[in-house]
């Protein structure tokens, strides 16, 4: 088999105490005993994060031996090949990946049913349950609640994750096509859209009577396979490659998007939705997503 050359790169938790040149040195060793032949390391945060540029013959091997190793479990990494690392087209999930917050349990709240409405965002988010169904059985909850109850919503509760701003403002920065897509509300999309600064954001509109919600889901439901929809036609209204498309979700509706896309990322995701990804971010914000790509903390553009 033909050697390739891949980067493995490894982000520290921002607050962790250990130093990351140490581990770094020992994750190298590691490496090397494995027959692998270690060409470069390149500091891209000099006390956060690193790429290690290597050459190898099995990658199968190597990415089994970092799942297991005891090493890299407080840390996040992505093990990928050297070339096209950095992408062309972004798309994210909303709820939980780019806001802290379940956009739907929150509005709950407001009507007294947010422990039951979110026991049943838990379980769709675990994929234990068939995301439509569930979505309609709880925005069926809702019904009766005032429109003004989302403004209220939005500027109490909603809270944008950290490090949201400064990834879309690099990507963009460096010509990259970004969207928002969720199985939440445009109401929210559309507002954290321009604050985050997406091209676009497609999500589910909220019906309303009289200024209170009706209580029914407008059709068709925005649900994982619309995500993945969304994939596929902007790569053709794009012409960009797959290998040169980024998704990154937390729960089981993100599941195909996360899967089709050339580089799948979880975050702080449900279990179906990691093992379904390229590389998971259990630790670190979302400018680890700009490490994985190569982007240097030097090359950050702060909003």
């Amino acid at each position: 088999m033909m050697a390739k050359n891949s980067v493995l790169t490894l982000v520290a938790d921002h607050t962790a105490p250990a130093s990351m040149r140490n581990l770094a040195d020992e994750v190298m060793a590691k490496l090397s005993a494995a027959n692998c032949e270690i060409l470069d390391i390149r500091w891209l945060h000099e006390k956060i994060a690193c790429d290690i540029t290597l050459r190898t013959a099995d990658h199968h091997d190597v990415i089994s031996n970092l799942s297991t190793d005891a090493l890299l479990q407080d840390i996040d990494y992505s093990f990928q090949p050297a070339e096209h690392r950095r992408k062309q087209l972004f798309l994210a999930d909303m709820d939980s990946t780019i806001i802290t917050v379940e956009c739907i349990d929150e509005i709950a709240d407001f009507v007294g049913l947010k422990t039951e409405v979110s026991a049943i965002t838990e379980k769709a988010m675990h994929g234990e349950l068939d995301f439509n169904d569930a979505f309609r059985a709880r925005v069926a909850m809702l019904k009766g609640l005032q429109e003004d109850v989302l403004e209220q919503v939005y500027k109490d509760r909603v809270a944008l994750m950290p490090g949201a701003r400064t990834l879309l403002k690099t990507l963009t920065s460096n010509g990259v096509y970004t969207a928002l897509v969720s199985g939440g509300f445009t109401f929210f999309t559309s507002r954290v859209k321009e604050a985050v600064g997406f091209h676009m954001d497609l999500s589910n509109e909220l019906l309303f009577e009289d200024g209170v919600l009706s209580g029914v889901a407008a059709e068709p439901i925005l649900n994982s396979q619309a995500k993945l929809d969304t994939l596929l036609r902007l790569m053709e209204e794009k012409s960009i490659e797959r290998r040169l498309t980024m998704a990154v979700g937390d729960g089981a509706n993100d599941i195909p998007m996360i899967e089709a896309a050339g580089f799948g990322v979880s975050f702080h995701a449900k279990p179906k939705a990691a093992a379904a990804a390229d590389a998971q971010i259990r630790h670190g914000d979302l400018t680890t997503l700009l490490y994985f790509q190569g982007y240097s903390s030097a090359e950050f553009v702060h909003a």
